[in-house]
């Protein structure tokens, strides 16, 4: 008898993305001989490739970044169980934010709930959570911070986040909320960061399934109390907004948001690649961006040249909003000899002698 489904389920989505990373993590060199320890550890030639020498280097390094909550449970569930078949080593690693008391206890829970699976290295890393951009952005930001310095230094080919549809449909409905453009209703990434680090197995899983295969693995699994505290925002979203959607519009409303999320991506995808393409094309000899050019874009790819020149500039890309780039856009298409545009970062925008400057102040 095979396992349950849900904990099949789970299993299914990790593999594909632990086969995915092996692929895409070939080494440039030609392959050596083929040898019974070739599915655990891969050679490296020493000494030049003619004649070389082939030395064996530890398997690739996949972790889990793991809250204790029923969604990271499952995945680092998942993760211990296939990685040893496809010869990579599992680690995980938890972040205590420090914004709970006890939370420096449920951190080393979690530890030991991670090596019992069987996952090693395990780590738990203390952070200091600043107040920029709102307690949930800012939590959000020293996490990341821990968690590619945590990769960095043990070398991981990879972070799993347990990111469900049901997230999704929630960042979906957050980036509506702020009237963002097309990118943020894309939502997040099945794979992102540096590198394609950071990979999201569970974005076509929903919340129950993972909880479930905690269940009928009887996996302890934690339930963070901010993630039902009205004061956070996508807290309200997902005991509130949510269920009142499918009340009045039926059920399937999340799983139409995480598919909005993919069509908005492959979308915005190719408005990103169009941008780039066109930003050449836009500025003189010394590198300003022409407005009469700039006018000539299409508005949506404008905009992006805009975005994109304002966060080399140095403007946050994180505190860069459509409003602002609507001002900027509007001292091309609406010029009647304005001032300059003060943007997040200390950049300013202005029009001089048809050419538009963005610089830091």
């Amino acid at each position: 008898m095979g396992p349950h489904p849900a904990v099949a389920a789970i299993r299914l989505a990790v593999r594909r993305v632990l086969t995915d990373l092996l692929a895409h993590d070939t080494p440039a060199s030609p392959a050596p001989p083929a040898s019974p320890a070739a599915g655990h550890r891969r050679a490296v030639p020493r000494g030049g490739v003619r004649g070389a020498v082939y030395e064996r280097s530890p398997s690739p390094l996949v972790l889990v970044a793991c809250s204790g909550g029923a969604d990271s449970m499952a995945l680092a569930s998942a993760l211990a169980f296939e990685a040893p078949k496809l010869g990579i080593r599992a680690g995980g690693i938890t972040v205590d934010h420090g914004l709970q008391q006890g939370s420096d206890a449920r951190a080393g829970e979690v530890v030991l709930r991670l090596r019992e699976l069987g996952l090693e290295p395990v780590e738990s890393i203390s952070v200091r959570v600043g107040r920029s951009g709102g307690p949930e952005a800012a939590a959000r930001d020293a996490r990341y911070a821990a968690l590619d310095a945590a990769a960095d230094r043990h070398g991981a080919l990879a972070i799993l986040l347990g990111h469900t549809r049901d997230d999704q449909a929630e960042t979906v409905l957050l980036g509506l909320a702020r009237g963002s453009g097309i990118r943020s209703l894309s939502g997040m990434a099945a794979v992102s960061g540096a590198g394609g680090r950071y990979r999201r197995p569970f974005l076509h899983l929903d919340r129950q399934t993972a909880r479930k295969a905690c269940m009928v693995q009887s996996l302890p699994v934690w339930d963070d109390p901010h993630n039902a505290d009205p004061a956070y925002t996508r807290s309200r979203l997902r005991h509130e907004g949510l269920p009142a959607l499918e009340k009045a519009l039926g059920k399937g409303v999340v799983e139409a948001l995480a598919r909005t999320a993919q069509l908005s991506r492959d979308d915005a995808d190719a408005l990103d690649t169009w941008a780039s393409q066109a930003e050449t094309a836009v500025r003189d000899a010394t590198g300003l961006l022409e407005c009469a050019k700039l006018c000539a874009l299409p508005s949506a790819v404008r905009r992006r040249v805009l975005r994109r020149a304002a966060i080399e500039a140095g403007a946050p890309a994180g505190s860069l909003f459509a409003r602002h780039i609507e001002e900027v856009d509007r001292l091309i298409t609406g010029w009647r000899g304005q001032g300059a545009i003060n943007l997040p970062g200390k950049v300013v925008a202005q029009r001089q002698g048809g050419r538009l400057v963005i610089r830091q102040a």
